[in-house]
């Protein structure tokens, strides 16, 4: 079903101008898959899709090394602005547009001091467990934000 779901995805943006996740939800329900923002999330990073001005677009796999995408580092770099504490919570300000695909690659790494993340269009939600981890968590971050 993941293979099906990921291929409908790769023809919806080869066909289609796709401009946020709850547009390509809507897309992939009309085509029989229903998913979650979680696991939409999920499919966006493990596709490496990128968001820009014009929405979605697919990865450029004309090189050798199409596995390998953008990692955590190079995600908070390019789009990674500051993060800010809040008790066990910390607040990631991206640029406009990016914190779908930065909470993404956030849920992708599968951190322990990782309960969670939220996204709205230009802030990330991080939740951790406790303040402690909070704090390791955002030391982390800042050093990829650098």
């Amino acid at each position: 079903m993941k293979q099906q779901r990921h291929s409908a995805i790769r023809e919806l943006l080869v066909n289609t101008v796709i401009i946020n996740q709850d547009e390509l939800r809507r897309k992939l329900a009309g085509h029989g898959f229903h998913v979650t923002q979680a696991t939409l999330s999920r499919d966006i990073h493990e596709l490496r899709l990128m968001k820009g001005p014009a929405g979605y677009k697919l990865p450029n796999t004309s090189s050798n090394s199409e596995d390998e995408g953008p990692g955590i580092r190079e995600v908070l770099r390019s789009f990674g602005l500051e993060v800010r504490p809040a008790s066990n919570l910390l607040v990631l300000i991206t640029t406009t547009g990016s914190a779908q695909p930065v909470a993404a690659a956030v849920d992708y790494e599968d951190w322990a001091e990782v309960v969670g993340t939220i996204a709205g269009d230009d802030t990330v939600l991080i939740i951790c467990p406790d303040e402690k981890q909070a704090r390791t968590l955002k030391l982390r971050i800042e050093g990829f934000i650098g």
